[in-house]
């Protein structure tokens, strides 16, 4: 990895206004079960679609300005691979599994249930400390977590002592850097495929 030695500052102030994800792209091999599933099981309402003779791309809402969306190729053969979250997997080398935000215990178990009277297999809630979840999968196989912040660090200033969010008790140099200086020295170089 090549690292660059100009950095922007990474200071709060001057940060993007980061407003959560616009949509996360993943691939099907079966959008209507696809569509069945996001919209009627998780309840995550189709708010766009795309047509093409190549492909279809549709987006489910999981938020204000926050989709998942799939692409489903034609004339092209896909093998779906199906792995648990959490599990390392040597096909799987850049994704792991979509976790999806939920506002509280309650919204937890009411989900919980859903997919349970939904037929759709789901693990008891999982405590991780500053996160509750559940796990399930959809019908491609992609591996999926809904969780709520028990610990909320998000849109407030990093405290990088607060153990119950800050829990790696060997945290990588960019971290160690974060906490001791609020700044990184380099950051990576990237390039397009």
């Amino acid at each position: 990895m090549t690292m660059t030695t100009t950095v922007p500052p990474t200071i709060e102030a001057t940060t993007p206004r980061w407003r959560g994800i616009n949509h996360l792209a993943l691939i099907t091999t079966d959008m209507d079960a696809t569509v069945r599933f996001y919209h009627g099981t998780l309840g995550a309402r189709i708010v766009g679609t795309v047509g093409t003779p190549e492909f279809r791309h549709y987006f489910f809402e999981f938020g204000p300005q926050c989709t998942v969306a799939f692409f489903e190729y034609f004339g092209v053969t896909i093998e779906p691979l199906a792995k648990a979250a959490g599990v390392p997997d040597p096909r799987a080398v850049q994704f792991d599994h979509l976790a999806l935000n939920l506002p509280d215990e309650d919204a937890l178990i009411q989900l919980q249930q859903r997919l349970r009277s939904a037929d759709c297999e789901v693990t008891d809630i999982i405590d991780h400390g500053g996160v509750r979840s559940v796990y399930f999968s959809d019908p491609n196989g992609i591996a999926l977590e809904a969780s709520w912040w028990v610990h909320d660090s998000t849109g407030r200033r990093a405290d990088y002592d607060d153990a119950r969010i800050f829990a790696d008790p060997n945290p990588v140099p960019a971290l160690q850097e974060l906490a001791a200086t609020g700044t990184l020295a380099t950051v990576p170089s990237t390039r397009l495929a």
